[in-house]
């Protein structure tokens, strides 16, 4: 890739100085290869259309010219090709150019500048009164430079284009993620809005039939009234836990009272006759956690299933419970990977957005999350907060 120097990408964030380097290479280049063709052609022989002193003299104000290549390819390309008929030096600039027109033009263009570009090797043989051999090998020797120029500056283009194009496509696949990635968030926060609207409103009825009996009951007993103040200030305690995890919002519709921590039985029976392999072990006081908190586990939990089942291998799973009041609640879900790079990839892929949706979750619960394969097996590990 040496010769893409010449044409430096116009995207690059540095620019500026990759085309100070082109420049550079480009006009020592074309000195080169055209003193080297002046050194060894008709140039330096008697009889040349011109001195070899004017000769290179052309050749250098030809190589200057290649200066404004990038922004003027195809005027730089026309005003060099007539130099060639005069000058054997000028041949490098011209082959420059028509490399650097190749870049940035089509094949329209580049065929007629091609053929000029050899004519004018027939016509500094015609000019000359002493060539040391026939045309033919003029002609043979432009042809193959010409040639070489021509295609090599469309095997750039064409790179450049399919990595403009790979670039642009990686761009949008990461547009696309993020979208489905922030969808997957609010349909987490909506799902989780549900939930806490319906028990916000179970706590709420608790409390209006306890202060309803309370209004109607003209004689109520200081035990009676114990213990109806005592089941008004538990839901209501409850329920501004709820508030405190997370904001909700008016379900449009009605839900069955969500499952929790003491639903999870339930939920490892499901996996296991839908034909899972479940290592279930809860290591959580029989007391349990907060109703919130126990739901979140539950989610939690339903989704590192979900995932196994579609994506592990078996399928098989170990789930894991273990915490206490003042510490964390941990849960730990491992399944094992398919064995082949394409099927764990494919597995990845597919189950993101369930991932997201866990992550969301843990974090309006105050924890973290941490998931991925390791060895042959993927690891889900939750740490919630667990209230004294």
């Amino acid at each position: 890739m040496f010769f893409a120097l010449l044409v430096p990408d116009p995207g690059s964030s540095r620019a500026t100085s990759r085309d100070r380097v082109a420049d550079t290479i480009a006009v020592v280049l074309a000195l080169f290869y055209g003193t080297v063709m002046m050194m060894l052609g008709d140039a330096t022989r008697p009889g040349a259309p011109l001195v070899w002193q004017a000769d290179l003299a052309i050749g250098v104000l030809g190589a200057a010219a290649l200066l404004a290549r990038r922004r003027h390819p195809l005027a730089v390309t026309v005003g060099l090709l007539p130099l060639g008929a005069v000058s054997v030096t000028a041949t490098g600039p011209v082959i420059v150019a028509l490399f650097t027109l190749a870049v940035r033009r089509r094949p329209p263009v580049l065929l007629p500048a091609g053929a000029v570009n050899i004519g004018t090797g027939a016509v500094y043989f015609l000019l000359h009164d002493n060539p040391a051999s026939g045309m033919w090998m003029d002609l043979v020797v432009r042809s193959v430079i010409t040639a070489a120029a021509l295609g090599w500056g469309l095997f750039v283009q064409a790179n450049r284009r399919l990595t403009t194009s790979l670039r642009d496509h990686a761009a949008r696949l990461e547009a696309e993620q993020a979208l489905r990635e922030e969808k997957a968030r609010l349909t987490e926060r909506a799902r989780i809005a549900r939930e806490t609207h319906d028990v916000l409103a179970h706590r709420m009825s608790l409390i209006s039939l306890h202060a309803g009996a309370l209004e109607v009951r003209a004689a109520v007993s200081p035990e009676e009234l114990s213990i109806a103040a005592g089941a008004i200030r538990s839901s209501a305690h409850e329920a501004l836990e709820e508030l405190r995890s997370v904001i909700g919002v008016p379900s449009s519709r009605p839900e069955p009272p969500q499952p929790g921590l003491a639903d999870m039985g339930d939920l490892i029976s499901n996996a296991r006759a839908a034909g899972m392999t479940v290592d279930y072990v809860n290591g959580v006081p029989a007391d349990g956690p907060p109703a919130q908190l126990g739901r979140t586990a539950y989610r939690i939990v339903q989704e590192g299933l979900t995932n196994a089942h579609r994506h592990g291998s078996g399928p098989a799973a170990t789930v894991r419970l273990a915490g206490e009041a003042g510490q964390v609640l941990r849960i730990t879900i491992i399944n094992p990977l398919p064995g082949t790079v394409h099927a764990r990839s494919r597995a990845d892929a597919s189950g993101g957005r369930g991932l997201v949706g866990i992550g969301e979750r843990v974090a309006l619960a105050g924890g973290h999350v941490t998931h991925g394969p390791v060895r042959d097996a993927f690891h889900l590990e939750a740490e919630l907060p667990w209230p004294a």
